[in-house]
């Protein structure tokens, strides 16, 4: 499953500075980096997104998409994609996911950025698992502004390493919402949808299989 990091923090709290400086850092150590960006405007693009999106990729982004409230662009239709659910369906080939935004994604781990000790949102929100700021506060994670690289150890140690992520075999999300699978129903799962591909005689060497299935409303 891919990881996913998002910088959080009012506007022009220094987010897209710091992010892209962490997607630099980890695109330099050969990771395969995609940026999601947020957006509370309508009727907008890459190219009136300002200088955000030219940020990202200069960085070394190899997907961003820019998510809005009336569109979503790689390009696709109008929509409202949970956090987890985009990443899934549209970014599934990266090592890691660095987003901007999306305060109340669930189950996502956040890294707040904080100017002024007046806006302060890891009070309200979820998973916020470090602070990036220059004003002294006490939390368990707590980074300067200009540590971007300090940052991108931290997220490279929790998120990428291989002594503490464990590649899943197979991952199952129903309604868009990821279903926690043991390792043993994984393996089975895995193997059984391996089975049946295996029947159909593809000629190609077969390393990753998607399945989507839609169900009849009743």
């Amino acid at each position: 499953m891919t990881a996913i990091v998002s910088f959080i923090g009012w506007h022009d709290s220094g987010k897209t500075e710091l992010a892209s400086q962490v997607v630099a850092h980890l695109s330099d150590r050969g990771y395969r980096v995609a940026v999601a960006k947020s957006s509370c405007s309508s009727d907008i693009g890459f190219a009136s997104s300002g200088a955000a999106i030219d940020r990202y990729g200069q960085a070394g982004a190899q997907e961003i998409v820019l998510v809005a409230p009336d569109q979503m662009i790689l390009r696709t239709h109008p929509g409202e994609l949970p956090l987890v659910e985009l990443v899934h369906r549209y970014l599934g080939d990266a090592d890691i996911v660095i987003a901007e935004g999306f305060e109340q994604a669930r189950l996502v781990a956040k890294i707040e950025v904080i100017h002024d000790p007046q806006q302060m949102l890891r009070r309200d929100v979820h998973g916020v698992i470090a602070v990036a700021t220059d004003l002294k506060i006490v939390a368990d994670y707590v980074f300067r502004l200009n540590e971007a690289e300090e940052i991108a150890q931290f997220v490279e140690k929790r998120f990428l390493q291989t002594a503490t992520r464990q590649p899943e075999k197979a991952a199952l999300l129903v309604n868009g919402r990821k279903v926690v699978l043991k390792p043993f129903i994984q393996e089975s799962l895995a193997g059984v949808v391996a089975g049946y591909v295996d029947a159909l005689k593809i000629n190609d060497v077969v390393q990753e299989i998607e399945v989507r299935i839609k169900l009849p409303r009743r």
